[in-house]
């Protein structure tokens, strides 16, 4: 049976990458949160279906997640994964993309319109790292996993505000996709304690920010346990070509816990163009 995780591979800046490719029309780069377990799948399966329809979706698990390579002695630091983002980029022969950053991959989204402005089309930033904020509870938990069920339960229970879109089978497949090897070895050292640095390492300075002209969309969920949802507040102040549409009863996961909503916004901000 196929893994619909694994989709195709190339090779970015030397990285042996595992992405997605559906649909035709504008490159549209889906960006992975960094939850212990994920991929892009895993992480963009309800949104392939829809936005392929209207967007050429590519949506590569980066560097140290899901399928792609995990080189020995690879530092993982925000500089280390604009490269591979602007390699994976580049490796398809693109010059400018939309950019759909989850979480994490909100504060890679950013960094890359800061230090690659030419390239970035279009933004989106759902549930977006990329500013400075206490850390909180659910992510001093969900970078601290350690593998186990109970464990990946819990952190799951923390990411969504309906606690019916956390099934069993759901925690059992990020659970064994933490257990592949390598895959806790490299996790455990993104995000060190004192965690709060890891915070502060993705994010880009303030006056950088205010200066990307890219049009961007916000997303965030009001109950979100993970990363606050005024780190959204801040990014619509900061950018001055944005919009912020904030879902209530949702948590971290808008692309899941309002699929169909969230999916139509995307569409609708990528049609303005």
């Amino acid at each position: 049976m196929s893994n619909p995780e694994i989709g195709k591979w190339i090779n970015a800046g030397g990285i042996n990458t595992n992405y997605h490719d559906v649909g035709e029309g504008y490159p549209t780069v889906l960006i992975h949160g960094s939850g212990p377990g994920v991929s892009a799948f895993s992480n963009w399966r309800l949104a392939f279906p829809v936005l392929s329809q209207k967007v050429r979706v590519l949506a590569p698990d980066m560097l140290g997640f899901g399928y792609t390579e995990r080189p020995a002695g690879v530092q993982y630091t925000l500089d280390t994964w604009v490269k591979h983002l602007v390699d994976f980029i580049d490796a398809l022969g693109l010059d400018k993309v939309n950019l759909v950053g989850n979480s994490y991959g909100g504060a890679l989204s950013l960094a890359t319109a800061i230090r690659h402005s030419g390239r970035v089309n279009r933004m989106v930033l759902m549930g977006a790292a990329g500013v400075k904020f206490p850390l909180t509870e659910g992510l001093d938990y969900a970078w601290g996993y350690t593998p186990s069920l109970e464990n990946m339960r819990k952190m799951l229970d923390l990411f969504a505000y309906d606690r019916n879109l956390v099934s069993d089978e759901l925690a059992r497949l990020r659970y064994e996709a933490s257990l592949r090897e390598g895959v806790q070895e490299a996790y455990a050292s993104m995000f060190p304690a004192p965690r709060q640095r890891s915070i502060d390492a993705l994010a880009s300075p303030e006056e950088d920010i205010a200066k990307i002209q890219s049009p961007a969309l916000i997303i965030h969920g009001r109950e979100d346990r993970i990363l606050p949802y005024s780190n959204s507040v801040r990014l619509f102040e900061l950018l001055p070509n944005s919009q912020l549409h904030m879902f209530g009863k949702c948590g971290h996961w808008t692309q899941i816990e309002h699929s169909a909503r969230f999916n139509k916004l995307v569409l609708d901000f990528f049609g303005e163009a």
